[in-house]
């Protein structure tokens, strides 16, 4: 008590505006993608259609739902292969998945913003003018271009990916275009699943609405189906409606507790250094020593099981195990958090990312995994104290060890960032899709 006297009184104490200074702009209806309602339509059921998977078995919504806060409730996602939905989901007897997918599945909240300039927890699409593309990806210079948006050309990934969508080699046409390496062009695996949607009338007809120039002839292309799926993601999971905004707008105040948790996040406790700005992330990559569990970022054919982040993409050593600072946006709905989903538990992860190397060295597992028996040993790297040295060498930051009044206010602040409208989602899930086939609820 004696501690949140004192930081109410240093609010108090703060020359006029001093605060207002730390606050992010909020945010306006002029920092988002706009679209139309044909488009938004139409990417909600290309969302919710298992159609865009190879064995037509897995949607998007799989793994970002809102029952779990547009993520999937478990650590590390069973994609293809898997049976039901989050922490219930498990392996199908008659299609074993091949393994757990390498990190988290990142909630969807504000990925309509005009100033998203990286995604995935590596960044390994990110903005880049100087391409013709205007994306740095994978892929190089060898990418599609037609993309609307950054996040647009997220989407065309997972459906690639043999454990998330695409199905494992000789599944289906789609995975083993994959496997040959045929990505792009008229033979390639994203045009096969747009030829799956142009052949139902329905989504015919849906795309001459959204897009004229389908409707002067041209044929649907993957990167009109995610064009509209990032349209649906933009409205559907818009997050500004939360107390944390009305105190950015001036319209609200925070209650005591969460004001005293601004305070410390906004200063001493330095969380702003990098949860900056209206989404409370500057978009970069930071070394801050997150559990690591699950297979790691590994080709099929490598033995180790870590995962070095930020490192794969740039091959630069000082970007070794850095992961993308999350944003905090609905943060109490998007548990377990971490790159790989080390903690379940919010109180446990604020504690120790602010001692992150001796968090590390004490760390007890508190993933939430579906029950599956993975060839790779989900521990296997935590369980060694040479890969765990690895991943402490790197942490760059601060350290500081909260006291319990301290995280019961940052709690109290972070949860002043919930929109409860956004994690309902507006137009919510379909009755129906176009393909027929059955939707995850």
């Amino acid at each position: 008590m004696k501690h949140l006297f004192g930081t109410l009184c240093l609010l108090a104490a703060l020359p006029a505006g001093a605060m207002a200074q730390t606050r992010p702009n909020p945010l306006t209806d002029a920092d988002f993608r706009q679209h139309s309602e044909a488009e938004v339509k139409l990417g909600q059921l290309l969302f919710w259609d298992a159609e865009l998977s190879g064995n037509r078995n897995i949607s998007c919504g799989t793994c970002h739902h809102p029952r779990f806060g547009t993520g999937d409730g478990v650590s590390l996602s069973l994609g293809e292969g898997g049976i039901g939905l989050g922490p219930e989901r498990k392996p199908d007897p008659a299609n074993l998945p091949e393994q757990r997918i390498p990190r988290n599945a990142p909630g969807l909240f504000n990925l309509g913003i005009l100033d998203l300039r990286t995604i995935f927890h590596d960044g390994r699409i990110e903005a880049d003018p100087a391409r013709p593309s205007g994306l740095r990806t994978p892929l190089e210079d060898e990418m599609v271009v037609g993309f609307a948006s950054l996040l647009s050309a997220q989407s065309m990934f997972p459906v690639l990916s043999p454990d998330e969508m695409a199905g494992h080699y000789q599944e289906n046409e789609i995975s083993k275009a994959v496997r040959q390496g045929r990505l792009t062009g008229p033979d390639g695996a994203w045009e096969a699943i747009a030829a799956r949607i142009q052949a139902i009338p329905a989504y015919q007809e849906m795309f001459e609405a959204a897009y004229p120039a389908i409707k002067a002839g041209e044929p649907i292309h993957f990167t009109d189906i995610s064009n509209a799926i990032a349209a649906f993601i933009t409205v559907e999971w818009r997050a500004d409606g939360s107390v944390y905004d009305g105190w950015l707008r001036g319209d609200a105040e925070l209650p005591p507790l969460a004001a005293e948790g601004a305070a410390l996040f906004y200063g001493e406790a330095g969380c702003s250094a990098c949860h900056s700005g209206p989404l409370l992330t500057d978009q970069a990559f930071h070394a801050m020593g997150a559990p690591q569990l699950g297979p790691g970022k590994a080709e099929r054919f490598e033995a180790h099981q870590r995962d070095i982040g930020r490192k794969r993409v740039t091959n630069r050593t000082e970007d070794a195990y850095a992961f993308r600072t999350p944003s905090l946006r609905n943060v109490l709905a998007t548990a377990p958090y971490g790159h790989a989903g080390g903690h379940s538990d919010l109180r446990a992860f604020v504690i120790d990312h602010a001692t992150p190397v001796a968090a590390l060295e004490a760390y007890q597992p508190q993933a939430i995994l579906p029950a599956f028996d993975p060839a790779k040993p989900d521990w296997a790297v935590m369980q060694s104290g040479e890969e765990r040295a690895a991943i402490a060498a790197n942490v760059r930051g601060p350290s500081r060890t909260l006291q319990a009044a301290e995280t019961d206010a940052i709690l109290a602040f972070l949860g002043t960032l919930t929109d409860q409208a956004a994690i309902d989602g507006r137009m919510g899930i379909p009755l129906t899709v176009p393909s027929g086939l059955p939707i995850d609820r």
